[in-house]
């Protein structure tokens, strides 16, 4: 079976300058030679510190920055102008902070419609069914579409967002620290609506945490991730019951509730 993601050597770096604009340019590498394969229908956890490059290999595989190495989702290969547009409609994301992702000035059914109307994809009456669809898929009626940014809860935002990320049907999404905006109980709701999203329409996915309890819970495989290296791959039940690499072991150790500090792991049904 093809991958839905494969991830070859891939490398990355930004560029600074030591004395502002008429400085030294500098290169600072922050992705060093990952691999990882993602399989069809498959949710892989990505998880590290904040700052050990997680969002920028999330951005890498959006085709948002410059990289070194392959990188193929659904046999396309990123980077292609040809398969650009292709690209777009089979990979999408979702990211942290919901408020910055929706335009305030536009109503929710506005921005759901936006990617049909770029894609050009149906005629109005097509494009309004498929929002209906959608605000159903992620739990919302359709009377959301008539609402703005404003007048809906943070929880309700993040479900428009992973409505906007459903439009197209692509076949993955990248969901970067998708629910460490929300509080607990609707962070909860956020990600049993990922795994309903995964069950029903049979979606991969690129989960990408600092938590590895949340990533556990989700994911059936998960890489660990330190200063731009993945220092651990495997199920998720390998990684949380038996971890190998001792940064695997420091991040368990953090976690209230990891095994060996006395209280129960999260359950995985």
């Amino acid at each position: 079976m093809e991958n839905l993601l494969s991830v070859r050597h891939l490398s990355s770096s930004y560029v600074t300058r030591s004395l502002g604009s008429f400085g030294r340019r500098i290169e600072k590498p922050v992705l060093h030679r990952i691999n990882l394969e993602i399989a069809p229908g498959e949710i892989f956890g990505l998880v590290g510190e904040s700052g050990c490059g997680k969002t920028t290999l999330g951005k890498c595989v959006l085709g948002l920055i410059d990289y070194s190495g392959e990188i193929v989702i659904d046999g396309l290969r990123q980077g292609r102008k040809a398969d650009h547009r292709e690209m777009a409609r089979r990979v999408q994301a979702v990211f942290q902070d919901p408020s910055a992702s929706l335009n305030p000035a536009w109503k929710a059914g506005w921005i759901l419609e936006e990617p049909l109307r770029i894609n050009r994809m149906g005629n109005g009456a097509e494009r309004r069914k498929r929002v209906d669809e959608v605000l159903e898929l992620v739990g919302l009626d359709p009377s959301y579409k008539n609402r703005r940014a404003h007048e809906l809860s943070v929880g309700q935002k993040q479900r428009i967002c992973i409505g906007c990320a459903l439009m197209l049907r692509p076949r993955l999404i990248i969901a970067d620290e998708a629910i460490s905006a929300l509080d607990v109980s609707v962070g909860a709701q956020i990600l049993n609506l990922f795994r309903e999203l995964h069950h029903n329409l049979g979606l991969g996915m690129l989960f990408i945490s600092h938590n590895l309890n949340l990533v556990y819970y989700l994911c059936d495989r998960i890489a660990v991730m330190k200063d731009g290296r993945i220092v651990e791959q495997g199920s998720a039940e390998e990684i949380y019951g038996n971890p190998q690499a001792p940064y695997t072991k420091a991040l368990l150790e953090a976690v209230p509730d990891a095994p060996g500090t006395g209280l129960s792991a999260p359950t995985k049904n």
